[in-house]
């Protein structure tokens, strides 16, 4: 009996070891994440001179490679073919291993900056941005800044190049094929400069400093209408997609409370525009609160559906989780303009999305900028990094991961590729951490991960 009593405390330890294996078999292993990423860095790398290079938009080329624009003004290092030191559209070729395949530059004596690019089907690219200039590659120029549309081929030959706009400040941001062959531009009009010039449609009110302006082109570039839409203050259009029923879509952020605008929450708003095929004006949507909300991009959803993103200042209206200085926030609504839902992202500093890519499974990639180590950020290791983040088809985070050095680093677009990884460009100022080499003030970042 004695033994027996001796023993039961190490029988009743074994139980309770016993007790607490079984319970965690129960529980079943750690769910795998959803998304399939490991949230690991594959590589970095920067690309430029000495001067500020950046990537503002990036697409997979047919041949698997990667083909990036942005704007720099370097005449060294991986720039060649450019002897001043204006800006210049800056197109490069990158291989999946992060191998620079070529480099070329387009432009004038000016400043021309590079917003985005987009395929066409003759396996050449699109670029969107806006010139100074009126030589060199650009053919006219009727003021300060133009819209510039330039078509190359696949290997970077500049095809044809257009530029549309009036004497003041007007730049493109988006341009892309329609489904006809032709194309369609997004941008802002200084409307106040053009004497109220740039509508086809006979409605000619002066609205104020900026409008909303779409302008859609045939094959070769040529003008088929010309619309703008505002009020008396800022209005700026930053993206745009064609619509199931041939319209369009165009998105950005407006200051203005009258004219186009009639449900203003605030100081500036995501702002959406939609047209039927002939730019007729179906209805316009605010979305916000009573501070600074900017909307940089939007993407069709997988459920015919719409999601815009940028960044809220707002705590209030249609804000209702806010986070901190400035969230990453988006907003899905139907092709009605009704508010489905809205989240905000980030921790307690200041965060912003500039791209939102669908990807496999239902979801879709952000690329946004933080300074935060707390909410929804694990770790920050500068003054600002690159940040990935996925969402699902209801907002939800279900993969995040930041990356950079101790200065300031930018992701500006982010997609999946073919074999299952995420690459991401921008631009960075760092050299240390996760960023290996600094070029020069201002580098092409890129970012592969795994």
């Amino acid at each position: 009996m004695l033994f027996k009593k001796n023993l039961l405390p190490s029988y009743l330890a074994l139980i309770a070891i016993s007790v607490f294996y079984s319970c965690n078999k129960d529980e079943g292993p750690a769910e795998p994440d959803p998304t399939g990423f490991l949230g690991e860095i594959d590589f970095v790398r920067t690309y430029g001179g000495s001067g500020e290079d950046d990537a503002t938009s990036m697409v997979i080329a047919n041949d698997g490679n990667y083909v990036l624009l942005g704007y720099t003004d370097s005449n060294d290092g991986d720039i060649t073919d450019k002897t001043g030191t204006d800006f210049d559209y800056w197109v490069t070729k990158i291989t999946p291993a992060g191998e620079l395949l070529w480099s070329k530059t387009y432009g004038g004596s000016d400043d021309d900056k590079g917003a985005n690019i987009s395929k066409t089907s003759d396996g050449g690219y699109l670029l969107s941005g806006y010139s100074s200039s009126a030589d060199g590659d650009v053919s006219n120029n009727a003021g300060f800044q133009d819209y510039w549309i330039v078509k190359i081929d696949s290997q970077g030959t500049l095809m044809w190049d257009k530029s549309y706009g009036f004497s003041g400040v007007d730049q493109s941001f988006d341009a892309f094929q329609t489904n006809d062959g032709g194309y369609f531009i997004t941008g802002f009009l200084d409307v106040t400069a053009s004497g109220g010039q740039g509508n086809d449609d006979g409605r000619n009110p002066q609205h104020g400093v900026g409008e909303f302006w779409g302008i859609r082109l045939d094959a070769n570039g040529n003008t088929i209408w010309r619309r703008y839409f505002g009020g008396t203050n800022n209005d700026r259009s930053y993206g745009a997609v064609q619509t199931a029923d041939g319209g369009f879509l165009m998105t950005g952020s407006s200051e203005s409370d009258d004219f186009d605008i009639t449900d203003s929450k605030g100081s500036y708003d995501f702002w959406a525009v939609r047209l039927n095929s002939a730019g007729d004006k179906l209805w316009t949507k605010s979305f916000g609160g009573s501070e600074i909300d900017i909307g940089y991009a939007m993407s069709h959803s997988n459920d015919g559906n719409y999601i815009m993103v940028g960044d809220t200042r707002s705590s209030d209206g249609d804000v209702t989780n806010p986070l901190g200085n400035a969230d990453a926030w988006a907003v899905k609504f139907n092709d009605a303009g009704t508010l489905i839902w809205q989240k905000t992202y980030g921790g307690s500093q200041f965060e912003s999305a500039r791209s939102i890519v669908p990807i496999s499974n239902g979801r879709y990639v952000v690329a946004a900028s933080t300074r935060s180590t707390n909410g929804d950020l694990t770790a920050n290791v500068g003054l600002n990094d690159a940040w990935t983040f996925i969402i699902n088809e209801q907002g939800g985070i279900d993969f995040q991961m930041s990356v950079g050095g101790s200065k300031l680093d930018f992701a500006n677009k982010a997609m999946e590729t073919p074999d299952g990884k995420l690459v991401v460009i921008g631009n960075s100022e760092s050299s240390d951490v996760d960023i290996p080499q600094n070029r020069g003030k201002i580098d092409l970042l890129f970012i592969q991960i795994k």
